[in-house]
C-alpha cells in the first residue's frame, strides 16, 4: 500500500512540475507576442483546458478522431512554447507569424472546446425512439384488416411493442398488400420497420 502511494505521489509531483513549467512558458510566449496583463495568463489556461477536453473525449470512446486532432493541436501549442523559450526564439524580437498565431489562438481554442464538450452523442435506438419516429400525421384513424404470415417460431420472451408502432406496422402491411397483392411476411415487415427480429415477430402476431 505504501509503495503504491509512493508511486502515485511521484506521478502527482511530476505532473505538477511539468504543468507549472509549461504554464510559465506559454505565459512568456504570449507576453512576448504582445498579450500583456491578464491576457498572457489566460493563454496557458486555454491550452490546458483544450488538452483536458480532448483527453476526456479520448477516454469516453466517442469520436476518437476529433479527440486526437484537438489533443495534437493543444499539445503542439504547449510544446511549441516550451521549445521557443529554450533559447531558439528571441523573445525581444518576436516574428510576425508568431504574433498572428498567438492572436488567433483564442478562437481556435474556443472552437475546439465547443466541439469536444458539446457535440451530440451517438443516438441510442430504443423501442420508445422507434415509436416517436412515427409521424403523427401519417397515423391513420383506422387501418384495414390485413393478413400477415406469422413467424415460423414464436419469440422466446415477451416483447413490449408500443401501440403507435403497431399502428404504423398495419399501415405498412396494408400498403404492401395493396401494391403486391400478397400479405407481407415477417422478414419484409422487419426490414421496412427497421426493428429487431423479436420485435418484428411480436408486431406480426398483433396484426
Amino acid at each position: 500500500m505504501r509503495a503504491q502511494l509512493a508511486r502515485v505521489d511521484a506521478v502527482l509531483v511530476q505532473a505538477v512540475i511539468a504543468a507549472a513549467l509549461s504554464f510559465a512558458h506559454l505565459h512568456d510566449v504570449a507576453s512576448a507576442a504582445g498579450q500583456d496583463g491578464w491576457k498572457a495568463w489566460a493563454y496557458p489556461v486555454s491550452v490546458d483546458l483544450l488538452l483536458v477536453a480532448a483527453w476526456r473525449r479520448l477516454r469516453s470512446g466517442d469520436a476518437k478522431a476529433a479527440g486526437w486532432c484537438w489533443f495534437v493541436i493543444a499539445l503542439a501549442a504547449s510544446l511549441g512554447a516550451n521549445v521557443a523559450t529554450a533559447g531558439l526564439l528571441d523573445l525581444d524580437q518576436v516574428p510576425a507569424w508568431l504574433r498572428i498565431l498567438v492572436a488567433g489562438w483564442p478562437a481556435v481554442a474556443f472552437l475546439g472546446g465547443t466541439l469536444l464538450a458539446h457535440s451530440a452523442p451517438a443516438p441510442n435506438v430504443t423501442t420508445e425512439n422507434a415509436a416517436d419516429a412515427v409521424d403523427q400525421e401519417d397515423r391513420p384513424d383506422s387501418a384495414p384488416a390485413v393478413s400477415v404470415q406469422p413467424a415460423p417460431t414464436p419469440a422466446p420472451t415477451a416483447v413490449f411493442v408500443p401501440a403507435a408502432l403497431v399502428e404504423h406496422a398495419r399501415k405498412v402491411a396494408a400498403e404492401h398488400q395493396t401494391r403486391t397483392g400478397a400479405a407481407i411476411d415477417t422478414p419484409t415487415l422487419r426490414a421496412r420497420l427497421g426493428v429487431p427480429a423479436p420485435m418484428a415477430d411480436a408486431i406480426a402476431a398483433q396484426l
